[in-house]
């Protein structure tokens, strides 16, 4: 002896949902009206073949700027001896500072030399 199967969605049911959907009400909407669960309206909707899928929103662009990699081989520069291999994880900002920080003890480390070996930074 077969089992029928259970109807979810009667004739008269699915043309509702159908006409429903098409004039512009929400698949949210009819669902929660008729009792059932969204997936459940959504995928008799695909099978009835008048599902439109919203549409994906835009991914967030990329930052301006160098990206990490690049910021790392910056890194290497400033600090040849850098643990760049370690550092893969840290964020782009912290790279980015730590860069900076390392730039400007150059500078200054510098700007003491030559005022130690007797030149002046000011030429006027």
């Amino acid at each position: 002896m077969a089992k029928e199967a259970k109807v979810n969605y009667s004739d008269e049911l699915t043309a509702a949902i159908v006409q429903r959907y098409t004039s512009g009400e929400s698949v949210e909407t009819i669902a929660e009206s008729i009792g059932k669960a969204v997936r459940s309206v959504r995928a008799k909707l695909v099978r009835e073949n008048v599902y439109v899928a919203p549409e994906k929103g835009v991914k967030a662009k990329r930052e301006e700027g160098p990206t990490k990699k690049e910021l790392l081989i910056t890194l290497s520069e400033v600090w040849p001896d850098a643990p760049v291999d370690g550092l893969v994880n840290a964020t782009k900002e912290a790279i980015a500072s730590l860069i900076a920080h390392l730039e400007a003890e150059a500078d200054a480390a510098e700007s003491d030399d030559t005022v130690e070996g007797g030149e002046s930074q000011d030429a006027s």
